[in-house]
């Protein structure tokens, strides 16, 4: 399904769906606009399905601060658009799991490895993804190649990052590099349902499916790796 709402160019690199779009039909007046970041090029990809009418959907929220923005990355999704950023009030707002995402914490890591393009060529390459595919299983309904017993799991959601670091699964430098190193320190175990662990003893350690993605790519400029410490080469690449 397409969508052929309005979208208002603010600037090269946004679009509004303005405030007075919805009126009040359904019952779901608009509080705000929504703001989608792109540009031109990205528009009619956007349209391309209703993930706008979700951004305008995710307005009608109780307590919404600001806009409802979308990220370039916007498409259909469960109730807020996959991309999609909103703020509630922290007293009349409310909590919406569409919005904290299905894959909480789905975010970005960079691991550096003690590659070389030298030392690989296209059949390394081809036998580098299909070990990936192997270790790191992928899809809908995938299980991880590791098991966890439930406290194995518990150590895993009360110590975060920690956890799989201290049992051969990474690096004590990755740590660094994480928000709040990995773990929350308020984070309590105890509020965690049993359905919801026996749901996801199975999943940690997979990639999951949807917009995840797994890939290798090669450095080409150095300084701020190098400032970082997460690259520190022995040789030239």
């Amino acid at each position: 399904m397409s969508w052929n709402g309005p979208l208002n160019k603010i600037d090269d690199y946004r679009f509004e769906i303005p405030s007075n779009y919805r009126g009040e039909r359904n019952n779901l007046e608009m509080k705000t606009s929504a703001v989608i970041y792109a540009d031109e090029k990205m528009v009619k990809n956007i349209r391309s399905d209703n993930a706008p009418e979700q951004a305008a959907n995710v307005t009608t929220l109780p307590g919404i601060v600001g806009k409802s923005l979308a990220m370039p990355d916007i498409h259909w999704g469960y109730g807020f658009p996959i991309g999609g950023v909103a703020a509630t009030d922290n007293e009349e707002g409310v909590i919406s799991p569409g919005g904290v995402g299905f894959d909480i914490n789905c975010g970005v890591r960079l691991v550096r490895t003690n590659l070389y393009t030298n030392e690989i060529n296209d059949e390394k390459i081809k036998s580098l993804v299909d070990e990936m595919f192997r270790n790191v299983p992928s899809g809908l309904g995938s299980k991880a190649k590791i098991r966890f017993s439930k406290k194995e799991l518990n150590d895993v959601l009360k110590f975060g990052a920690k956890s799989p670091v201290e049992n051969g699964y990474g690096w004590d430098e990755d740590i660094k590099f994480l928000e709040e190193n990995g773990c929350l320190d308020y984070a309590d175990v105890d509020h965690v349902s049993e359905k919801a662990i026996q749901r996801g003893m199975s999943q940690v350690g997979s990639l999951g499916a949807g917009n995840h993605f797994l890939e290798i790519q090669k450095v080409t400029r150095f300084k701020r790796f190098w400032s970082s410490g997460l690259y520190r080469p022995s040789k030239s690449p």
